[in-house]
Formats: C-alpha cells, structure tokens, sequence
C-alpha cells in the first residue's frame, strides 16, 4: 500500500506546485524589473515624450452682432478683410526676437519697420501706445488691408516669414465721419487682456483669448450681447502635433443685434449742423477780445420728449472709428490723445460739462415760484444790479422795466434773476444762516431737476455735473483751502484775490455765490443730455426719462426680441400752472425773445417750437454758447464752446435740424414729403432669418440736398450781424444694407 503524505497530495502533485510557483515569482520579478525599467531608468524620457501628448483648443471666434439704427441701417457691422497677423510665441523663439522677419515683412506691405515693431510689444505701464494690450499668445493684428497679392507673397515665401499669418478674416466696420459717424456713441473695440480673462473666468460670460470687447459707447455698454460665443473644438495632439483623437465640440454662437433709436439720417444731419455752426462761429468775432471765437467743440443731443429716446448725438471734434480696426498706429494714437487733439475720443453730449448759462433759469424759475415769488409780480428788469461795490450787469444793459417772470424768460432778463436770488439769500440768513434755517429752494430746484448726478444714459462714463450747493462748498473749501491760504494774497492779482477769499471763508455761501449761480454761472456745471432730460420733461408735461439709446436686442435669427422700454426717472417739482407758464414763455422766446432773429418766418402755428438760449462765460476762454429747445415731439440741444452766445453760434444750426425732421421749406411751408421724421420712429426692423437686415438705402448729399433758411436780417442777443445761412440736410447718407458674414469663417486660431 502506498504511503500518501497527510495534506494528501503526491509528489506528483507537489512537484507541479513547485514549478507554477518558480514561474509565478519568475514572471511577477520580470514585471517588476520591467516597471522599475520603465519607470524608473527610463521614466525621465517617457514623461517628456507623453507630455507632447496634449489638448489643443480650435478656436472658431463668434460673429459680432450689428448695432444698427432705428430703421435697420448698419451703424457697425462686419465685413471680410485679408488679415496678416504676427504669433509671439513664434517669434520669440527667434535668435534676435523675430525683428528681421518683422522688418521684411515691413517691406512687404509697405509700411515702416519702427511702426510693426511697435504693434507686436506688450503693453505695460511703461510702454506707451501703440502695444499690444491682448493676450501674449493671441496672433496680433498688423494690418487689415493686406492686398491679394501682399497675402500671397507672405503665404507662399512661409518659410521667410515663421509666425506670420495672412488669412481673410471678419472685422469690424464703422461709418467715417460725414457718413452718419456716431464715432463716440459707438465706440470701439480692442483684445481682451489675461486680466479680463481671469476676471470674467467664474461669470456666466467668460473670455477665450481671442475674444475682441467694447472699450467705450455702446460696444462697450452692450458688449454681453453683441459679442457672441466662440465656437471651440478641442484636439489631442501627439508632440509632433498630429491629431490622436477629438475631445469636444462647441459651435460658435454669433452675437446679437442691437437695434439703437438713432436714425442715421438724423444722425448725420446734426454731425452736418453742429460741424457748419462750428465753422460759422469761427467766422465771427469776439466783441470783448476782439479775436474771432475758436469754437473748438460742441455738442448736440436730438431726444424723443414723450420717451427719452435719442434719436441723434454727435459730439465734436470727431474722429474715424476704423482708425481701431486691426490695430492703431502711433500717428492715429497721438492725433486722439495728444495735448493739441482737442480730445475727440471724449463724446461731451455726456462728458463735456460747463456752465449752462441762462438755460438754467428755468430751474431757477421754478425755484423762485416754488419760495414765494409769484408769476406776474413786477419785478424789475434793470440794466444792472448791484451788491456793494459789485455791479452785475444785464446782458448788453437791456432795461425792459417790471416784467413778470415768464417775460424774464422770454427776454433772459438775468437782473430780475439777480434780485431774486439775492432776496431768498438774505430770507436764508446770509452768509452766516442759523443752522436749519437755510430754505436753500435755488439749490433743491437743481437737484429736484436731475441735476448733480448722472441721467443713467446706457453710454459708460456718464459725468455727473455740479450743484455748487452748501454741501459741495464745504467739501471743496476742505479739500482746497492748504493751496488757496498758500497761493492768496489780498492785495495780489485776481487770481491771489480770490484765493485769499476762498482760503478765509470759501465754504461759505456769499452773496455773489447766489446772484451768480440764478443764472447759470459761478460753480454750476450741466451736461448736454441733462440739459436734453429736463427740456425734454417740460415738452411732455413733467416727466423725466432716462435717456436711452438702445432700443431692443435681437437674436441673430430675428426670432427673439428684448425690447428696452423707456424708463421714467422723476416728476419735474413743478406745478402745472408754473409748468404752463414756462412753457408760454419758452415758445415766446422764439416768437418775440432773445432767440426771434433767427426763426423769422418760421411757422410756428403749424410746428410750435419753445427755446431758451444761454451764453456762459468762462474764466480765460470765450463764452459757451448754449441752446435748449423742444417741439410737442422733440428736444434739441445745442453747446458750443468758445463760440459767442446762445442763438448767435447755435439758433441756424438748432433750426436747420427741426427744418430737416419736419420738411420745413426754406420760404415756411411744409413739405411733409421731405420730411425725415415728423413723428418718432415706431416699431423695430426686420431681422430675417438668415440674419440679414430688412433696412432702407440711405443717399444723398449733405451739401448739396438742403433746405435754406431765410437769410436774418435783424440783429439778434450777440448784437452782431447773424452768420449766412448755411444749408440743412434733408436726407442722410449711410452705406447700403449690407448682409451678414455666413460665418467668421476662414479663420481658425489655435490656443
């Protein structure tokens, strides 16, 4: 009998135990010495050849949307241009920087080497423009009016020309000036910066480096909407840049449209007119220096009364939009900022602020009925008031005797203004009123009127003005008084005089301070559009909008429609038989007051326009000439700097912009025909389903398709001999309705 082990196993069965367990130990130490290999001795190697394995983003850059005016006509759309573009990255992997290919490629598209050089550095706080403000690993734009044949050269000599592109690509596109231009209400765009990128990373609306974003006006206020998503493909791509595998796709979204209450025609007729009264005003000359006016910039805001929708805003000096596209020069850079370019990046319907004259004596109107005065007392209308040895004088020392206050109105009488200030200071204590008992109703008026604060217009950097109130004083002596006590001297110059003043008791409110201030003058500061707010309240009836420009954002197919609806922002603190009065008086400053001379034969039976001029005076500069009017459907502001008075600079050009919206013939009637809007702009264009727009050809010729107004022949509130007339638009220009680019297409940006 055989002897079998207690485990119960043979020797056999042993034996074969052995062997599958040499072989199990000798495969597991196989495996390990070949981890140990692998990852050990040769680890180094392979982790550098797997980390050429990586994702690459394909950014497919959205189509901008349209912002068009208010019949669909393109105010800035986009257009197809050939792009030459330089990759940094590239270039810096060159021995001197990529200055060589730069410069030849200088060569070729014929520009100098010094300005290419320029386009392609980063900016910093050191680097002046032109730079680079985008991201470093973005392609930057050199230029985008490559010729074919310069696209050609460049793709076909590659090899000269490492990290160079040329690719016909979707840019921007504005009207130039004389062509509806909005420059300032528009905008513009540049790259977006790491900065932006990381910021806006966690937001609903997050930047990809390729990504273009408004930097001012509308581009910049609704660049949400308009700019779109990019599309984004994502790739595995080996170290040799082969494309292993497709990770994830992202159509591109294109932006939306934003449709504006502009009307290019009106637009372009108010650039025509401010520019025309400009020029005038230049041709005149100052009575006090003896030097013609400079007039070196204006404003002038076309509004809708019953909603506060701006129908036209031009600011000027002006300036060609495009100069942004693809980069701006150096020369373009310096002719907008530089010390002798008059700043014509800055829109002044917003951002220009100065003494608004007698436009103001509406607020101070209400004020004085609002303190007791009443309507048709006599007050006297002398030609000068005095305060101690202070004389402040009537304008040109006109003495209509008692008047009431509406015919103050008419005739700006600013010695009737004088007195009442003066009396309601005396009422609040004087220089040193008791503590509460200052009724200040001057001051409240110009706050209850808007004023000191921004309108809320949909435009970036709105000003807010000044109420030079008892409040304002006290901070500002706070701020000043070290310099005022330092620079001051009592028996010193004009400038030493008023220092030492201010240094003693400039947080005070002195008499002068009030008499000044009834008319517009001293301290206070008014824009344009608020100006625009308050006539445009009293042509409706009392209500104060928000001012607004856009007016619906439509998604690219047309399907989706969200509609801006005006906003109502205040009440004016006014009564209605105050409000009735004012309004009385105001048409009768067209009719029989200071601003008659320039609307003889107007017909005001059939379109009743009210005014109110204003002439502020400047230290050290000409007057400011400011001219504030509405009709029952319009208001139209008018400012232009160191050009004479209200109705003198700007009363032709103001006339010439209702002639044009209402077809006011130059002998009176009315032609309804060559009317361009005789009633606001009602419902919204069509954006059709392929995204393009359903918008009318706009022709015509600023200088040639007008309509004259009589030549005046009365002297007028400058006292001067009224400027020829100069002719009004009756149609605008602006490029054909354009169609949409079907993609931003051709171009493809790795990342």
């Amino acid at each position: 009998m055989t002897n079998i082990p207690e485990t119960g196993r043979t020797p056999r069965v042993q034996i074969r135990l052995i062997v599958i367990q040499i072989l199990v130990l000798s495969l597991l130490g196989t495996l390990g010495g070949r981890l140990w290999y692998l990852q050990i001795r040769e680890g180094a190697a392979y982790q550098k050849e797997a980390s050429g394995n990586h994702v690459q983003q394909v950014v497919d850059p959205a189509v901008r949307g349209s912002i068009l005016d208010a019949r669909g006509v393109a105010l800035a759309d986009n257009e197809t241009r050939l792009v030459v573009s330089a990759s940094r990255t590239d270039l810096l992997k060159q021995k001197d920087d990529g200055r060589a290919v730069l410069t030849k490629l200088a060569g070729v598209l014929g520009l100098k080497a010094a300005d290419v050089l320029q386009k392609v550095r980063l900016c910093d706080a050191k680097t002046p423009q032109p730079c680079w403000n985008g991201s470093p690993y973005q392609p930057i734009p050199i230029t985008d009016e490559a010729t074919a044949k310069q696209a050609l050269q460049i793709r076909e000599r590659a090899e000269d020309f490492p990290g160079i592109t040329a690719e016909p690509e979707a840019v921007r596109r504005y009207a130039a000036p004389g062509d509806s231009n909005s420059a300032q209400v528009l905008g513009y765009l540049s790259p977006v910066t790491d900065n932006e990128i990381q910021q806006a990373e966690s937001s609903d609306s997050p930047y990809l480096r390729s990504d273009q974003v408004g930097r001012s006006g509308l581009e910049r206020e609704y660049d949400k909407q308009l700019r779109g998503k990019a599309g984004v493909t994502r790739y595995e791509v080996d170290n040799m840049g082969r494309v292993i595998g497709k990770a994830k796709s992202d159509a591109a979204e294109p932006g939306s449209n934003l449709v504006t209450s502009i009307d290019a025609r009106v637009q372009r007729v108010a650039e025509y007119q401010l520019d025309e009264a400009m020029k005038t005003a230049r041709t005149q000359f100052d009575k006090i220096t003896g030097e013609n006016y400079k007039a070196d910039s204006g404003a002038v805001v076309v509004m809708e009364a019953k909603t506060g929708r701006i129908v036209a805003m031009a600011s000027a000096p002006t300036y060609d939009p495009n100069v942004w596209v693809g980069g701006i020069s150096a020369k373009d850079y310096k002719q907008l900022t530089g010390k002798n370019s008059d700043y014509p990046l800055l829109n002044r319907a917003i951002q220009g602020q100065s003494a608004p004259g007698s436009t103001f004596k509406v607020v101070s109107t209400a004020a004085a009925v609002e303190a007791g005065y009443t309507w048709d007392g006599g007050y006297p209308c002398t030609s000068s008031y005095s305060v101690g040895s202070q004389v402040f004088k009537n304008f040109e020392g006109e003495n209509f005797g008692p008047i009431s206050l509406g015919r103050a109105l008419e005739v700006s009488c600013d010695t009737v203004f004088y007195g009442l200030a003066d009396a309601q200071w005396k009422k609040d204590g004087g220089i040193n009123p008791k503590k509460g008992e200052p009724k200040d109703y001057f001051y409240k008026a110009a706050h209850q009127f808007g004023l000191g604060k921004t309108t809320g217009v949909d435009l970036p950097n709105e000003v807010t003005g000044r109420v030079p109130d008892r409040q304002w004083k006290e901070a500002y002596w706070k701020a000043n008084k070290s310099a005022w006590c330092k620079s001051g001297k009592k028996d010193g110059t004009y400038v030493e005089k008023i220092a030492y003043e201010n240094c003693l008791e400039g947080n005070k409110m002195r008499e002068g301070d009030s008499i000044n201030y009834s008319i517009g003058q001293g301290d206070t500061l008014v824009t344009p559009i608020q100006e625009a707010m308050i006539y445009g309240a009293l042509a409706n009836g009392g209500t104060e909008y928000v001012p607004t420009i856009g007016k619906a954002i439509v998604s690219p197919d047309g399907k989706t429609v969200q509609e801006i609806k005006p906003q109502v922002k205040a009440k004016l603190p006014i009564s209605r038989a105050t409000h009735k009065g004012i309004d009385k008086a105001l048409a009768g400053v067209v009719t029989s007051g200071t601003a008659a001379w320039k609307f003889q034969g107007w017909p005001q039976d059939k379109i009743e326009l009210h005014a109110k001029t204003g002439t502020a005076e400047v230290y050290g500069k000409q007057t400011t000439s400011w001219f504030s009017t509405y009709s029952k459907d319009y208001t139209v502001v008018m400012t232009i700097a160191q050009a004479g008075t209200g109705s003198g600079a700007s009363g032709e050009a103001v006339r010439n912009i209702y002639s044009a919206l209402y077809g006011v013939q130059a002998d009176g009637s009315v032609d309804k025909k060559k009317a361009l809007l005789p009633t606001p702009q009602k419902g919204l264009p069509k954006v059709r389903t392929d995204g393009t727009i359903a918008a009318p050809k706009i022709t015509g010729d600023p200088a040639k398709e007008l309509q004259a107004t009589p030549k005046d022949t009365a002297a007028g509130d400058s006292g001067t001999q009224p400027p020829a007339t100069s002719p009004s638009p009756t149609n605008g220009t602006n490029r054909n309705t354009r169609r949409r680019p079907r993609r931003r297409g051709s171009r493809r940006m790795l990342t």
